[in-house]
This record gives structure tokens, C-alpha cells and sequence, in this order.
């Protein structure tokens, strides 16, 4: 069963690739470009925001915007093509060297004040994606072709192990951690600070990542027109919480097997298997090498690395011996 599992998502996945392909004719590629330019936008001011937040953290440091933007669109950019958000901890050892005098746990916590509001508005996305009908329910997740989600859904008591275990795991981290190094937890509040000044982060978070979600909607409403699905409120809601979704399970690069299973159960009604299965790929692809391209460019031209293997290399030497950490440029 487990091994037809993983041959269907497979299956599916390379089916709707070939739709992909089939129908690159009809891809309006002006509505695509736009699309793509709006969504490097809505990640500038989701960098921006992360700017606002380190700065409160660290108000006697200078450091650039570029150097937040440069290491978000690069952990944004590896999440792209690798599994597990493995770009998170690129971002987090780029970010960590733009501010030579801040701390891991400091920057980590700050990652956190970022998901307050995501968590805001992925919980009444979610509540009208699933009251639309066409959204499928928790219980149907196990029937999708997509092998991570499948899974884990036909293994209710295997997810709630998993799930304890993590949670447990994070417990006697943090204990260990608060035990053996009581300055810890005073780097971890330092990343929150902003949250202590509720206007302060009312005004510099929360509006600014209001303003990137309204541009994440546009980028998905020119997307859905660009592959001939059709942009409109409650189609690009549905998107979103597709996303939302597919961010809960991060086997797979992006969420790719997720989103693109979530996609073709949502929209069949809406338009032909094919252009919905080319639009699950095609909007997969096009952000996947967009971002990765800005985030390959930034380390390039902003931090003067020649590859994200090299980003890794790095990071572990610092673990390994800490030293000043290498300045941007």
C-alpha cells in the first residue's frame, strides 16, 4: 500500500507536468510576468517587515535592508528546490552574518513574530476554503496523490505520535538549553522586543505584511489567469489556503506534491483536468525558478557567495570554530 501510494503521487505528478508542457501554448505570458514581478514585491516587504523586527532587537547596531532582503529572498529561493525548509537555515546563518554582534537564538525568535500574522489570516482562509464544499476535508487528505499528506492522513495514531514527539523533543531542547546557558532565553526575548510595543509592531509589521499579502493576492489572481484557470476572490482564497495547507507538510520543495493534488481537487469544477493540472505545475515552476533565481543573485551580488553548497559550508564552520562572521558586501 505504502509503496502504490508513493507510485500514484508520482504518477499524478509526472501527468500533470506533461499538461504543463502540453499547454504552454495558451499561457498568457504577460498576466505570468506580472505575476512574477508582483510576487518579488510581496517577498520585499515581507523582507522588509523582518528589517523592522531586527532593527528593534538591535537598535544600537547599523545594518542594510538589502542585506535582509538579500538573505530572505535566499532562504526563500533555496525552499524553493530543496525539501524540509532547508532555506530557513540558510537565511538564518546570512541573516546572523549581516548583524556581526546578534545571536542565532535572537534572529530565530524573530522569524517567529513574522508567523503572528501569518497565523492570523491562514485561520479564516482555511474556515471559508473548507465551508466552499470544494475544498476536500481533513478525512479526505488520505485518497489525494500526493504521498507525504496521503500518508499522514491514513495514519492518524503514527501523525499524533509524530507530532508528540516533536513537541516533546522541543521541550527538553529548550530545558537543556535554559539550563546550560541561562543568556538563551534573554537572546530569544531580544528577537521578540518589538512585540512589547504593540504600536511599534502594529505600524512596522503588521501593516507592511498586510500590504505584501495584498500584493501575494494579486500575484495569484494574474497567475490563475495566466494558465487559463480564471482570477477571481474566492478562486485566489482557495490558492491560499491550498498554501496554507501544503506550508503544514514540508516534505517535499515548496509543498510541490501537496499543492499540486490540493489544486486539481479543488478547481475540477472550475475548469478541464488539463489546464488545472498545468496550472498546478506551471505556478509551481515559474515561482520556483523566480525566487530561486533573486535568491542565487543576492548571494551572489550581495553576500559574494558562488552557491548556496558554499552558504552551507560556511554556516557549519562557524558552528564548528565562531569567529567574526563574514561581513556582507
Amino acid at each position: 500500500m505504502l509503496y502504490a501510494s508513493i507510485g500514484d503521487s508520482f504518477s499524478s505528478f509526472f501527468d500533470a507536468v506533461g499538461d504543463f508542457a502540453s499547454n504552454l501554448a495558451a499561457v498568457q505570458w504577460l498576466s505570468l510576468l506580472l505575476a512574477m514581478a508582483i510576487f518579488v514585491a510581496y517577498l520585499s516587504l515581507r523582507a522588509r517587515a523582518s528589517f523592522h523586527i531586527l532593527r528593534a532587537a538591535y537598535p544600537d547596531e547599523r545594518f542594510l535592508f538589502r542585506h535582509i532582503w538579500g538573505a530572505y529572498l535566499a532562504g526563500y529561493g533555496f525552499n524553493s528546490v530543496v525539501p524540509a525548509r532547508g532555506g530557513d537555515i540558510v537565511r538564518l546563518f546570512l541573516t546572523r552574518t549581516s548583524l556581526p554582534r546578534s545571536s542565532y537564538p535572537a534572529v530565530g525568535s524573530s522569524f517567529f513574530v513574522e508567523q503572528i500574522f501569518d497565523l492570523c489570516l491562514a485561520i479564516p482562509i482555511l474556515i471559508f476554503a473548507f465551508s466552499q464544499g470544494a475544498f476536500p476535508k481533513p478525512p479526505d487528505f488520505s485518497s489525494l496523490p500526493a504521498f507525504d499528506l496521503a500518508f499522514l492522513a491514513s495514519h492518524p495514531r503514527f501523525t499524533l505520535f509524530l507530532l508528540t514527539v516533536l513537541a516533546i523533543a522541543a521541550l527538553v531542547g529548550f530545558a537543556l538549553l535554559s539550563a546550560r546557558v541561562r543568556a538563551f532565553w534573554q537572546r530569544v526575548r531580544q528577537g521578540l522586543t518589538i512585540l512589547r510595543d504593540r504600536r511599534r509592531y502594529f505600524r512596522e509589521v503588521w501593516l507592511v505584511q498586510l500590504a505584501a499579502w495584498t500584493l501575494r493576492f494579486t500575484a495569484f489572481w494574474f497567475l490563475l489567469d495566466a494558465f487559463n484557470v480564471g482570477g477571481s476572490v474566492e478562486n485566489v482564497l482557495l490558492v491560499l489556503g491550498v498554501n496554507a495547507v501544503a506550508a503544514l507538510v514540508p516534505f517535499t520543495p515548496g509543498g510541490a506534491g501537496v499543492q499540486q493534488a490540493l489544486l486539481v481537487k479543488v478547481f475540477a469544477g472550475s475548469a478541464t483536468g488539463a489546464t488545472v493540472a498545468a496550472y498546478s505545475v506551471g505556478q509551481q515552476i515559474a515561482i520556483g525558478v523566480t525566487t530561486f533565481a533573486c535568491g542565487f543573485a543576492a548571494l551572489v551580488f550581495i553576500f559574494r557567495f558562488r552557491s548556496f553548497k558554499e552558504v552551507i559550508a560556511a554556516g557549519r564552520a562557524a558552528t564548528r570554530a565562531p569567529a567574526e562572521p563574514r561581513a556582507p558586501a
